[in-house]
């Protein structure tokens, strides 16, 4: 996403790791699924900081689910690898 933000830009990416903050910076355009897929995937590298709401993430995260979940994060790392022209 970092590419794809220094691209769109011609600037050095922020030092952030919020996802939503870089595809507005890349000027990339999504769908509403991918787009709210990539902010529930932003919202838990906050809840990873925290132990006790991590253990209680955990709990909700079915084996099906996280690998539901690994495999849209690739294909939506695919989609926008792509999309780089660096």
């Amino acid at each position: 996403m970092k590419a794809k933000a220094e691209e769109s830009t011609g600037e050095t990416p922020p030092k952030t790791h919020n996802l939503l903050y870089l595809i507005k910076l890349s000027r990339i355009s999504m769908n509403e699924e991918t787009l709210q897929f990539i902010g529930d995937i932003n919202n838990l590298s906050i809840v990873t900081r925290y132990p006790k709401d991590f253990e209680e993430m955990v709990k909700t995260f079915s084996k099906q689910r996280t690998e539901e979940m690994l495999n849209k994060s690739k294909e939506v790392f695919e989609w926008i690898k792509n999309l780089i022209t660096l």
